[in-house]
């Protein structure tokens, strides 16, 4: 890992304001994830210091600024709400456990140098989880804003629904509504010198301490003061299949949401961010912030935008706005513990608006019914089932999907000919079908063009065992082709010789469509004369021609023995 040169000063004033200006954005959102995830504010308020601070430090995009994020705190409630249920002990230390599996995981990820393939999820999948995320954050977030207790899922808070709209606490639903007016409201030049979230956080913090001095409006409450204490991992043996698959979900979702994050960085700078680096770097900041007791963090693309455009521009944009925040932890516990949760959710409303995929969720429906289908299956599993059960499905069903579409375009790419006259899109010149012609429809050349996979391995299989006298196959525009389709075309070879003897040809074969054939023993199963450069070559050589390009007739019976010329060609 490389920091020296990382570490630049001379934007020194840029990054201060920068990170300031994304602590003071961070403040908020960091006391709100923290309260909804279940673990406290001071959690939320950890997990931004440690991934904030050392995800910048070791990370690969150099104005990134790292957090809790809505999607990460919907994982990490779902974990505590499971593990601490479960085991009321050490549940919490098993959360945190999974934290810091996750920072190890994205530490592996980007070692092994999986950036690249980690955001080839298809976006269906992803606008449909974060869709879905966002339901859950705002469906979780309308009884607090109403004075109720918030509930631990979708189906609870959904039935608590009606009861909170029916009888809202007025206090606390006030506060709600000033904030969610201040958070939708606070925009234009006002937004760029002070976000609307701390804005509602200040002026509904005062409204409440003056207005509501001994109500029973719900707060925050006491924040412990000072340096985090060390959570070392506890595992149970009879969780550590939830701990592991909980871990790699975060790390997953983490990479992601913080790759993503870096293309926001990377156009608005004009830059070009290390992936396997800033993978390393949240790896390393969620690690430490699991074993200090934080949530989980990554790249913050609201935070990421307004330290930019603030002036922050290396990493210490994004270590200041950490150290902003350690000072809040270690010497404001007391303002911070005057803060309504209603102010919290009506915040948190906002994110949860904001994460959902409006556009694309309009959008796809008039795109495809198949993309529709995968993107609001995805949303509909993350609120009512399983965040991770809501991926792997849609990523199977997404890529199954593909793969058919693919597929079906590669059966496209096999064509089948004895005569070019039957197939007038078949790719032959002048003198390849006239040589077909006198094969008298006896000779079968297969045709193909781009990849070749396994998808289509039995339309290969299907042509290359049709009845004829002497097979050519053609891969002269096929840049590579898969396992499944190379063990298919060598099985066929081997059957085709039993009828055919050596009337099999290979045409075109360079690069690793030839490597391949090769490790598959193709040039043992025929002569070395069968492999040939040209169509026309192998055609000549079908008919018992002495060279490719003659147009001498040459007597079918003398071509394919046992065959018979027609009476035409006879006279």
């Amino acid at each position: 890992m490389q920091l020296v040169h990382r570490l630049q000063f001379d934007n020194l004033r840029g990054d201060l304001f920068g990170g300031l200006t994304a602590a003071i954005v961070a403040l908020p959102l960091a006391l709100a994830f923290g309260v909804t995830s279940g673990a406290g504010a001071i959690a939320g308020l950890y997990g931004a210091v440690f991934t904030g601070f050392f995800a910048a430090l070791f990370g690969g995009t150099p104005s990134q600024v790292s957090g809790p994020t809505g999607p990460m705190t919907v994982v990490m409630a779902t974990v505590f709400a499971k593990l601490v249920a479960e085991n009321p002990e050490n549940g919490m230390a098993m959360a945190f456990t999974a934290v810091i599996l996750s920072g190890m995981f994205q530490i592996v990820f980007g070692v092994l140098r999986l950036g690249q393939f980690i955001t080839l999820m298809p976006y269906t999948v992803i606008s449909g989880f974060m869709s879905g995320i966002g339901v859950i954050i705002v469906t979780l977030q309308l009884a607090p804003l109403l004075g109720y207790p918030a509930q631990s899922g979708v189906v609870s808070g959904l039935q608590q629904l009606p009861e909170a709209l029916a009888n809202p606490q007025p206090g606390t639903a006030g506060l709600g509504i000033l904030t969610l007016a201040i958070v939708f409201g606070w925009s234009g030049k006002l937004a760029k010198l002070v976000p609307s979230p701390l804005v509602a956080l200040i002026v509904c913090t005062a409204v409440s301490a003056l207005v509501f001095p001994n109500s029973d409006i719900a707060l925050i409450g006491d924040i412990p003061q000072g340096f985090p204490q060390l959570q070392w991992p506890r595992l149970n043996l009879s969780q550590i299949g939830n701990i592991v698959g909980y871990g790699l979900m975060l790390a997953t979702l983490g990479a992601i949401d913080s790759l993503l994050t870096s293309l926001v960085a990377d156009n608005i700078t004009r830059t070009r961010h290390n992936s396997e680096q800033e993978l390393i770097g949240q790896g390393i900041g969620n690690l430490l912030s699991g074993l200090f007791g934080g949530l989980p963090g990554a790249g913050a693309t609201m935070r990421t935008v307004i330290n930019v455009q603030a002036g922050g521009r290396t990493p210490l944009s994004g270590m200041f706005h950490a150290l902003i925040l350690l000072c809040i932890v270690l010497w404001a516990g007391e303002i911070t513990a005057q803060i309504p949760h209603a102010v919290l959710a009506g915040i948190l409303i906002k994110v949860g608006i904001q994460i959902i995929d409006w556009s694309f969720l309009w959008r796809v429906c008039q795109v495809s019914m198949r993309a529709a289908l995968v993107t609001y299956g995805v949303l509909l599993l993350t609120v009512f089932v399983d965040l991770i059960t809501a991926v792997v499905v849609g990523a199977f069903v997404a890529n199954m999907l593909t793969i058919h579409r693919l597929t079906s375009i590669q059966v496209e790419q096999v064509r089948a000919v004895t005569d070019p006259d039957d197939d007038p899109g078949v790719a032959l010149t002048p003198e390849e079908r006239q040589l077909m012609h006198q094969g008298q429809g006896r000779i079968m050349l297969i045709q193909m063009s781009g990849p070749m996979s396994y998808g289509a391995a039995r339309t290969i299989a299907y042509h290359m065992g049709r009845d004829c006298d002497a097979l050519i196959l053609d891969l002269s525009h096929v840049p590579l082709v898969g396992v499944t389709a190379a063990m298919t075309i060598e099985a066929e070879i081997r059957t085709a010789r039993r009828r055919l003897q050596h009337k099999i040809y290979i045409v075109g074969a360079t690069g690793q469509v030839k490597e391949r054939l090769r490790r598959f023993r193709v040039q043992k199963t025929l002569p070395a004369e069968n492999f040939l450069p040209s169509c026309d070559a192998a055609l000549a050589l079908a008919l018992g021609l002495p060279e490719a390009g003659t147009s001498t007739p040459v007597p079918m019976v003398s071509s394919f023995p046992g065959s018979q010329p027609q009476e035409s060609q006879a006279n």
